[in-house]
């Protein structure tokens, strides 16, 4: 398995949804940064379960542990292990699922591609090895404070309830001021009653998430193969539930011409070149050209339905189930930190391949 991501700022993850623990190994984090450690266990909690009444109910603390690579709250780039602990399995809810393949969910393939899983919770496939993210991702942003780079993601979407205008219309900070994510009070209070009757009814439902990376230099992104969009849209698609990625106009822009999409070249007020435009989501040629990059990706409903559905079993047998247990409606809101952490991981990434190590 694949279960390394990135080239010189690597994350290596590993655990499972009922195992000890997950966890991970950070390897190429710059030597010196501060470790904030309050700042990373709040990424934690804007992705741990059980925050609000729109999110599974299981409840773990998800206490991140740092065994190793910091010496007197600084990093000293070298690799840096981490864990955090599952403390509320609860593994005899999955007991009845021994035995069949849940719809949409990972259960046949990894069967077929292993021949064995692990059917608690999905195992290794389980959303919950997507801590080892946040945690890596929260490493990322510290780093790149220093060189003036953000990462801002929020809910644009639920079922068909869209947020209207770009990231350029709102404040993105009120995204965190409600469970949703959304930065618009009235769409994201729409967005929590689709959600909760989702919940109430055993069904559930996808949406949009969108994300802006400021203050990126120009250069970022390799040539050909190595393109910092294709980087971006592989971190994105290997987030569990993530069907689609767009970045700039993306397939909006299919329908307008040439004259209309196009970002003139201007002076900028230092006296170096800037555009008058951002249709191509500060990525051209593959490589960022210092303009926001922004993008959005897609996640569908959540495969796990409270309600009976027909399946088959190992033989092949025609099977019914109605899994019982702690499942989000939406899995969108939890995955808001997520999105930004690999957005995170990708841009470091690509920024330490274009520079050395050290970071003033």
């Amino acid at each position: 398995m694949r279960n390394t991501f990135g080239h010189i700022f690597r994350l290596t993850s590993f655990g499972e949804s009922h195992g000890e623990c997950v966890g991970g190994i950070i390897d190429g984090m710059p030597a010196g940064i501060e470790v904030d450690m309050d700042f990373i266990q709040n990424e934690l909690n804007r992705r741990k379960p059980g925050q609000s009444h729109l999110t599974t109910s299981r409840q773990e603390a998800d206490r991140v542990n740092l065994v190793s690579g910091i010496f007197e709250g600084r990093t000293t780039g070298q690799p840096i292990a981490f864990f955090v602990e599952n403390t509320n399995q609860h593994s005899a809810d999955y007991d009845r699922l021994r035995n069949v393949f849940r719809p949409s969910h990972a259960d046949f393939t990894y069967w077929q591609k292993y021949g064995i899983r692990d059917h608690r919770g999905g195992g290794r496939s389980s959303a919950r090895e997507t801590i080892s993210r946040v945690v890596a991702g929260a490493l990322a942003k510290l780093a790149l404070r220093h060189l003036g780079i953000s990462v801002q993601a929020y809910t644009q979407q639920v079922g068909d309830i869209r947020l209207p205008g770009t990231y350029e219309d709102h404040d993105l900070t009120a995204a965190e001021t409600n469970p949703v994510r959304c930065p618009d009070k009235e769409v994201a209070e729409r967005m929590a009653r689709l959600i909760s009757d989702m919940k109430a009814e055993g069904d559930t439902i996808g949406g949009v998430i969108a994300c802006v990376v400021r203050g990126c230099p120009a250069g970022l992104g390799e040539p050909v193969f190595g393109k910092l969009q294709a980087e971006l849209a592989h971190a994105m698609l290997t987030i569990n539930a993530a069907k689609g990625f767009e970045y700039g106009e993306g397939f909006a822009g299919v329908s307008q011409r040439g004259s209309q999409q196009n970002d003139l070249f201007i002076p900028d007020e230092d006296g170096g070149i800037t555009t008058q435009t951002n249709h191509s989501g500060g990525i051209q040629g593959g490589i960022s050209n210092g303009q926001d990059i922004y993008f959005r990706v897609a996640f569908k409903p959540v495969a796990t339905l409270l309600r009976e559905q027909r399946t088959v079993n190992l033989e092949g047998e025609p099977a019914t189930i109605k899994p019982r247990g702690r499942h989000d409606p939406c899995v969108v809101p939890r995955a808001v930190p997520i999105v930004e952490a690999m957005a995170a991981l990708v841009v470091l990434d690509n920024y330490l391949m274009n520079k050395t190590v050290k970071i003033d």
